[in-house]
């Protein structure tokens, strides 16, 4: 069977989309796009999407992969931020950021196809690449073949909120030879992904974020068989797997969940016994649902701990989840943890303090364009993304809860100051706090409280609808309180752990 990519009733195999990464490598050459440069792309998991990356990283320049749920205002800032001479975009997104490209910005636009269109519910008009726009396909077509050898890879700049303000990206200096080598070894180890024939991957998280990017480019490399789901559903994803034979997938608990909620007689129907090796991470798992998981597919599930500044860090499997519930794992070979007090000193075994880490094999990173961000969260050759938690007495680590707000909804990491920051704004609000509050399915969901002017009359339908006009939907709070007078430190800032606690206190959890 010839390896490549199956999308809904689609294949492309790996020879034709290197062969497209190569003209497109040309293309963008042509334009000017080299090292060190930026190549954005706004595009559903798609075979444009393994192009533009690989175009990329062989003319030795960032694929910046923006989140399609942005506003315009959103993705405006990233553009400009990213300094990106060149977007790649399916069609039905083009309209979605009218007035947010910069000018002199070249837009290619990708038709989007039947089983996104279907997915999502995308009119045929929509589809179309429309008049005056030019086709990334028809660019990729005219285009000569770059022959020089590649420049050394920079990989994708994820822009990510991490601890702070507004989303940052994490730019890394080339990986030399021996990091990319070790970087392969850590594929095999920690996702599973080995030069294998065999071996069928299933995609369906969103390459906008970390994860995911690392995990499709990585299968990508090796050329591995790989199906794309154009959007997670629960019942489709079993499908998937029993059609074919899918070994291996990288998901987010919130599907653990869903999966879960199948009829008995649902999850029976479909054959699952070809899964090998599933990753997960990037939000906290509840530990009777990994157990309903692991007596459902197996032993086969495996989960990390880490960030977009450190990649993996800290890694366990089935075995060490059943024996140590609601642990995250133990630091990988070459990785380093540390937990530390308010004073950056190292607290003792079982004491909560803050996680710092270091990834192994990875180059050096910055925020672009915000190095002394980068600076704030360094403890020396360590990072923080604000999460505390403990070791126990056999090396495993345990999250506690954040020390800053960030909230991670289904996998999704939300930074509460840019939802305050936005509706702070809003006519008739005097203050307001956004944080995380418990979620069944989602592990967290934002809630807001908001304290009104004087004499205003703020509902929470105005407060949603005010925000969804300047913030993707999914920071859009579901829990809007209108408060009088919010709880304030001496200080007068506001006393946001007060507000926060008693959610938490009534699901009997911290995080």
């Amino acid at each position: 069977m010839t390896a490549g990519v199956r999308a809904g009733e689609r294949f492309r195999s790996w020879a034709e989309i290197q062969a497209n990464a190569a003209r497109a490598a040309g293309g963008l050459g042509a334009l000017g796009v080299g090292e060190n440069g930026s190549v954005a792309l706004m595009l559903r998991n798609d075979f444009a999407t393994f192009e533009v990356n690989m175009a990329a990283s062989q003319i030795g320049a960032y694929a910046v992969p923006i989140n399609w749920h942005f506003t315009p205002e959103e993705a405006n800032y990233i553009l400009r931020d990213s300094g990106a001479g060149v977007l790649v975009a399916h069609t039905d997104l083009l309209a979605q950021i009218a007035g947010g490209v910069p000018e002199g910005m070249k837009v290619f636009a990708v038709p989007t196809p039947d089983e996104i269109a279907a997915a999502y519910g995308v009119p045929p008009e929509k589809r179309r690449v429309p008049t005056g726009a030019e086709a990334w396909d028809g660019f990729v077509a005219a285009s000569s073949p770059r022959t020089a050898p590649p420049r050394p890879s920079r990989g994708s700049m994820i822009y990510t909120s991490g601890t702070t303000g507004r989303p940052k990206g994490v730019r890394r200096q080339p990986s030399t030879p021996e990091q990319q080598a070790a970087g392969a070894q850590e594929a095999a180890l920690f996702w599973g992904l080995k030069p294998d024939p065999e071996i069928v991957v299933l995609m369906n998280g969103p390459m906008y974020h970390s994860a995911p990017a690392v995990y499709g480019m990585a299968s990508a490399r090796l050329g591995l068989h790989m199906v794309l789901q154009p959007r997670f559903e629960a019942e489709d994803m079993l499908r998937l797997i029993a059609a074919h034979g899918v070994t291996h997938m990288h998901i987010v608990p919130t599907m653990f969940v869903r999966l879960l909620r199948l009829p008995a007689e649902v999850r029976a129907r479909y054959d699952v016994s070809s899964l090998g090796f599933v990753s997960h991470g990037a939000a906290p798992c509840a530990p009777a649902v990994k157990r309903q998981m692991i007596e459902w597919w197996g032993p086969v599930i495996n989960e990390y701990y880490g960030a977009t500044e450190t990649g993996v860090v800290v890694w366990h499997g089935s075995e060490e989840a059943l024996r140590k519930p609601g642990t995250v794992g133990r630091p990988v070979p070459g990785g380093v943890l540390r937990i530390v007090d308010e004073e950056g000193r190292d607290v003792e075994q079982g004491e909560v303090g803050e996680i710092y880490l270091r990834g192994p094999h990875l180059s050096e990173f910055t925020y672009n364009n915000d190095d002394a961000k980068r600076r704030e969260i360094a403890l020396g050759e360590l990072v923080t993304v604000g999460d505390v938690g403990y070791v126990d007495a056999d090396g495993y680590l345990f999250l506690c809860d954040r020390k800053r707000d960030m909230i991670i909804s289904g996998g999704v990491n939300i930074y509460p100051a840019e939802i305050e920051g936005a509706l702070i704004q809003m006519p008739g609000v005097r203050d307001c706090a956004v944080f995380g509050i418990p979620d069944e399915e989602f592990g967290e969901q934002i809630c807001a409280h908001v304290e009104p002017i004087s004499g205003a009359a703020l509902d929470a339908a105005g407060v949603r609808a005010y925000l969804a006009e300047h913030l993707a939907r999914y920071k859009v709070p579901r829990v809007v309180e209108i408060t009088a007078a919010l709880p304030r430190e001496d200080s007068g800032k506001i006393f946001k752990r007060k507000l926060r606690a008693p959610y938490w206190e009534k699901a009997g959890r911290s995080i």
